[in-house]
């Protein structure tokens, strides 16, 4: 088959044209509002068709579902689902802070704003605040274009006597970029209106100070810094930071206001959830008190009055929805009907042209309808004047048109008005009220003109028009501006009560813990081939950190640690381990310092928390190479020296001072052994911590010698020397203990 003017086009030229017309459909007759009213589409559709049915604030509720159906048969063909949630949304007072459409029935809760009813069940007029958009309808502000089958016409915008861009805000997700206009309050924005008229160099930073930051519907407190809220609307993007309010009534708390979009059983399920989990033990139990009067009341009812509240809801703040950041994106179509994200002060200043290209055009249509009025009120008044000519012509007159026209001078349309006239209208008391009215008309006309030709007279129009709108809808902002500090929850180590556990290590790498300090580590039982490693003594709200033979650290909460009823868990199963094997375990608070020393002699004090890690793969802290790592060394306070022996008999006191406090790391030198003695298998024997007030007892064979400090004393020596070798007879030492 031939075909014939077929026109071929590459594949990715036709795809990506596709694809652009959708992306511009999207972005502009979709999902990004419009600055001039601050509504999509859909919304604009809907407040119009709503006008269209009569449905002001001042008429009766009519079911939803017929506006529903004129909005798609008239102007948006596409789904009613949609539509009716984009109505619902405009009449939710917790969703939008000056709601568009005033609703009757079931429009959903605070709690599920999705719960409302169907359209056919619902009742819906306009709200005062909708006339804002609608008041100057009629008034030739309009730019109207057809519809989608051309049958009717549809406004481009509705003409907005307020920003409702930044009153209402907006949000929605278009084809590569997307909106997010938070609400403000009317009388902050008319405030930077009014600023913005006086002095239209306004900065951003004056003007931030006037709007202070946004105001959302469901109260709370905005915590965002001054600062970020400063570069927010500089540059049109960022976040802010919402938290719920709260008070503390007979010691128990009750929170009475959540951030925007948060829903009270979302709140319940996640304390419930650290109540079950044993994290929040200071809690007893949490009720859902809200009503009518009280749409968000959330009781908290401590174990005790010793609680902290004040420790709790930080806590809360950090852990639950009651703090959320919100992401901010003054994304907008402009006057140039293109997508641009602009700054508190481009959005005002290109609001206020499009305010003003509105009043001009309304008072330029008056003006025209005042003049034409005048014009046949002159003709009517040449017809009373020559009524007896007048009745003579339309009598005897085949065409008394243009014979009028010819006779008095008239234009066509004076004309055609004499002739429409009734009798009646030309009474001798119709003269007084036609000169009464003409004179009223001359009046406006000069008014209309004067303002009309002066720049300074229309701008205090428009502020005029602006400050009786603010008084109008006035509104208590109801997001408090608080700077606060950032919420910190409680450490889990607080939360979980401290007893005395001990925590064993096997070889193989399986851990256990018991309750007490009386554990008998070694003669547990062992799995086959399995046998002792370690143990160690402290409490079960600490972290254990187990050190492995190449001096990572990995670790886990201790009350978390399989019971010792029976061979435990593999840390395998728990931390990325791998091949390694742990050698040592610890258990002791944050800021407890210890002593890491390798068999080579390099050495390090470091605080416990340094060997905390988060991660399941642990974090390297030793850096061993070739070495082992000994037993860690935990410090007192009151410890000065540090004595390190080898195993050819060297020994060496050194001041604890000289040693480096650094996190990680292979540390500095502690004693010297030559890199032949190490070849041949010397290495640090023992490490111990003194005051300078023990007495050292060394057990040789079955006899102990006891050594005292005026004596041990004498090994002191600088950092990384050699040291002195052992007294004669100590040589072959096989313990070293300390006593006071």
């Amino acid at each position: 088959m031939a075909f014939n003017n077929l026109e071929t086009v590459p594949i990715r030229r036709f795809i990506e044209k596709s694809y652009l017309d959708y992306s511009m459909y999207v972005i502009l007759d979709r999902a990004l509002p419009h600055i001039g009213d601050g509504l999509k589409p859909v919304q604009r559709r809907i407040i119009f068709a709503m006008s269209e049915l009569g449905l002001s604030a001042a008429s009766k509720h009519k079911k939803s579902a017929r506006t529903v159906g004129d909005v798609l048969g008239k102007y948006h063909p596409h789904g009613d689902a949609a539509c009716y949630e984009a109505m619902v949304l405009m009449a939710q007072h917790f969703s939008y802070r000056y709601p568009l459409v005033d609703g009757q029935g079931n429009w959903g809760s605070i709690d599920d704003p999705k719960s409302f009813a169907a359209m056919r069940y619902t009742e819906s007029k306009l709200t005062r605040y909708a006339q804002v958009l609608l008041r100057e309808v009629g008034m030739g502000t309009v730019n109207w274009q057809p519809n989608f089958d051309g049958s009717l016409n549809e406004p481009q915008l509705l003409p907005a006597m307020l920003p409702n861009i930044l009153l209402n805000g907006a949000s929605g997700i278009a084809v590569g970029m997307s909106t997010d206009i938070p609400p403000h309050n009317i009388h902050d924005v008319i405030n930077a209106c009014l600023a913005c008229i006086d002095r239209p160099e306004v900065s951003v930073a004056e003007l931030a100070e006037i709007i202070k930051g946004p105001d959302y519907p469901t109260y709370g407190e905005l915590i965002t810094p001054t600062a970020d809220l400063m570069s927010l609307y500089e540059t049109g993007t960022g976040s802010v930071k919402l938290r719920a309010t709260y008070q503390i009534e007979d010691k128990t708390l009750v929170i009475d206001s959540l951030p925007y979009q948060t829903a009270s059983n979302k709140i319940i399920e996640q304390i419930a959830g650290q109540m079950a989990a044993k994290k929040l033990p200071m809690i007893e139990d949490i009720r859902d008190e809200s009503d009518e009067a009280s749409p968000v009341r959330l009781v908290l009812i401590p174990r005790s009055n010793r609680v902290d509240l004040e420790q709790v809801i930080n806590h809360l703040f950090s852990t639950t929805d009651l703090e959320r950041n919100y992401r901010v994106n003054l994304n907008m179509i402009g006057l140039d009907n293109k997508p641009k994200v602009k700054n508190i002060a481009q959005i005002i200043n290109e609001w206020l042209v499009f305010r003003r290209d509105i009043v001009t055009q309304r008072l330029q249509t008056r003006l025209d309808a005042v003049e034409k009025r005048l014009h046949l009120l002159a003709g009517l008044l040449i017809a009373f004047l020559n009524i007896d000519e007048v009745i003579r012509i339309i009598r005897e007159e085949d065409e008394p048109k243009p014979a009028l026209i010819a006779a008095f001078a008239l234009s066509e349309m004076q004309a055609e008005y004499i002739l429409e006239t009734k009798l009646r209208q030309l009474a001798r008391l119709e003269e007084v009220k036609i000169r009464t009215e003409e004179s009223a008309l001359t009046k406006e006309q000069k008014a209309l003109k004067n303002r009309l030709n002066n720049p300074e007279k229309l701008t205090q129009l428009i502020r005029d028009e602006i400050v009786a709108l603010g008084e109008e809808f006035a509104s208590e902002r109801r997001t408090r501006i608080v700077e606060r500090q950032a919420a910190k929850a409680i450490d889990e180590s607080l939360l979980t009560p401290a007893e005395t556990v001990t925590v064993i290590l096997s070889k193989m790498g399986w851990v256990r813990v018991a309750k007490g300090n009386q554990v008998d580590a070694q003669a547990l039982s062992y799995k086959t081939g399995d046998a002792y490693q370690h143990h160690v003594m402290g409490k079960s709200n600490n972290m254990a950190v187990f050190l492995a033979d190449d001096g990572r650290a990995f670790s886990l909460p201790a009350h978390q640690l399989p019971s010792a009823r029976g061979f435990g868990e593999p840390l395998t199963g728990k931390l990325t381990i791998g091949n390694r094997q742990c050698q040592y375990v610890l258990l002791d608070q944050n800021k407890a310092k210890y002593l890491f020393t390798s068999n080579t002699g390099y050495g390090l004090v470091s605080e416990y928390d340094n060997l905390i890690s988060r991660s399941k793969s642990g974090k390297a802290f030793l850096t061993l190479g070739d070495s082992t790592a000994n037993l860690p060394l935990r410090l007192t306070d009151d410890a000065k020296y540090i004595l390190l022996t080898t195993t050819d008999a060297h020994v060496l006191v050194i001041e604890l001072s000289e040693i480096p406090e650094i996190a990680r790391g292979k540390g500095n030198k502690l004693i010297q052994i030559p890199p032949k003695a190490i070849k041949s298998g010397v290495t640090v024997r023992d490490v111990l911590a003194l005051t300078g007030e023990e007495t050292l007892r060394f057990k040789v064979g079955r006899s102990k010698e006891s050594l005292s400090p005026e004596i041990w004393l004498q090994w002191l020596g600088a950092r990384a020397n050699r040291g002195k070798r052992l007294p004669n007879g100590l040589e072959l030492y096989k313990q070293i203990t300390v006593s006071e």
